[in-house]
Order: C-alpha cells, then structure tokens, then sequence
C-alpha cells in the first residue's frame, strides 16, 4: 500500500492545504481563523508548505500592517490529488 504524503498528513498543514483547494488565495489571519491555530504554529507550517513548493506565500507590506497572502501551487495540487487518491485505496475494502 502506497504511504500518505507525511508532509500533508499533518492535521494543521492538511487543513490549510483543504481550505486552500477551494479558493483561490487566503491571507493569513483567514488562516489562521478557519483552522483555529495560533500565529506561530501557523507561522512554521506554512513554511514548511511553502518550502516544499506546495504553496506560494506573498507579503504585501503596502498598508499599516503587512498581510500574507497564501496560494496552492500546482504541485500542491498534485500532492493533494495523489493524498487523496492514497487515502482511497485506505477505505478499499470497507
């Protein structure tokens, strides 16, 4: 059996990925509303998203407070698609 993508299994980073399937960007405190984390370990999750080339991160720094602004790259996608399509073959025999 195929293993899950560890980087995805991760319950914050896996609904920040689910969240971002279905818009087309996300700031930050959006992010951090929806899946009820805290600043810092959303901070070092989407880092880890953004290094692995799963997410692009933007900071536009033109008002009083800068904001950063989330996107899924199209190997999020692709990472997310094969997850799910692991996921699966989980549930195959129930």
């Amino acid at each position: 059996m195929k293993e899950l993508d560890p980087l995805l299994h991760s319950q914050l980073r896996l609904a920040v990925m689910s969240i971002l399937l279905s818009l087309e960007e996300a700031d930050f405190v959006y992010l951090k509303e929806k899946t009820e984390s805290t600043a810092g370990n959303l901070s070092v999750q989407l880092e880890k998203l953004s290094s692995a080339g799963y997410i692009s991160k933007t900071t536009d720094g033109s008002g009083s407070k800068p904001r950063t602004i989330c996107k899924m790259t199209d190997k999020g996608r692709e990472a997310m698609r094969e997850y799910v399509e692991t996921l699966k073959t989980y549930f195959n025999g129930l």
